[in-house]
């Protein structure tokens, strides 16, 4: 693997990093609709809590989007790797 030695890692700037952190906010808000929400809200949806189930798939989504992005980094060559020869 000597080709993923040179460069550095998009980090922050990944795609899948932007995405985990969407899905992690509007899975914590969901989450916290879900807990507080009263009952008869729950009954409509044929008695499951479909905000808190909902809210915590998310969350798991964006766990799983950032182990991705930790474990695969996306390499990023450098300036002078880039092949920046004049034509």
């Amino acid at each position: 693997m000597a080709g993923r030695s040179s460069g550095h890692t998009a980090g922050a700037f990944d795609i899948r990093t932007v995405i985990a952190l969407l899905f992690a906010i509007y899975g914590v808000v969901l989450a916290i609709v879900g807990v507080v929400q009263p009952q008869a809200e729950i009954d409509k949806a044929a008695g499951v809590n479909i905000n808190l189930w909902a809210g915590i798939g998310m969350v798991v989504f964006a766990v799983v989007f950032v182990a991705w992005a930790r474990l695969r980094p996306i390499v990023v060559p450098d300036e002078a790797e880039r092949g920046a020869s004049p034509e």
